[in-house]
């Protein structure tokens, strides 16, 4: 059985959302994620993002942050412990495995800094929208229109274009 899902035919109209059809596929892609480490996405305000991640145990050194055509990616790895003979653990629930996770950012979302407090890997996001691309009021110019309602009324009426067209402009 052929589960592909494909959202071509919703692009066939639309221009420019290549990165939707990329996001789709990767959600319904097998690769689940392990769920290591824990980590929260947080929206604070209007434009003001933070994703924290649990990383017990690691230090500044071991972890890296990484941005690169719009994927935010991060990474901790720890190196190779020589195994202590004398320490035989009765529960090892402290997790000393490498991690990667990846986040897909929005266009205009810009990484303001990361910190490492309590365990915890804090990333600050903000977003800013340039303002040639914030939404503005387009105002509808009424002198051209009336000019072409009266065009269309006296065509209506049986006039030439071209004689209404001089008639106005003398008027005018």
């Amino acid at each position: 059985m052929n589960t592909a899902f494909s959202l071509e035919p919703l692009f066939r109209h639309s221009i420019g959302f290549d990165r939707f059809n990329d996001l789709f596929k990767r959600a319904f892609e097998s690769n689940a994620p392990t769920g290591f480490p824990p980590y929260n996405v947080e929206k604070h305000g209007e434009n003001e993002y933070r994703i924290v991640l649990a990383v017990a145990g690691f230090t500044e050194q071991e972890l890296s942050i990484q941005l690169e055509g719009g994927v935010l990616s991060v990474s901790g790895s720890k190196p190779q412990a020589e195994q202590d003979d004398k320490v035989r653990y009765m529960h090892q629930g402290i997790a000393q495995r490498s991690f990667k996770l990846t986040y897909r950012l929005e266009d205009h979302i810009e990484v303001r800094g990361a910190r490492l407090e309590n365990g915890l890997l804090i990333i600050d996001l903000l977003r800013e929208i340039p303002e040639a691309q914030k939404p503005r009021e387009i105002e509808i110019d009424v002198s051209s229109q009336e000019r072409s309602d009266m065009r269309r009324l006296e065509t209506s009426r049986g006039e030439a274009p071209m004689e209404a067209s001089a008639r106005t402009q003398a008027s005018t």
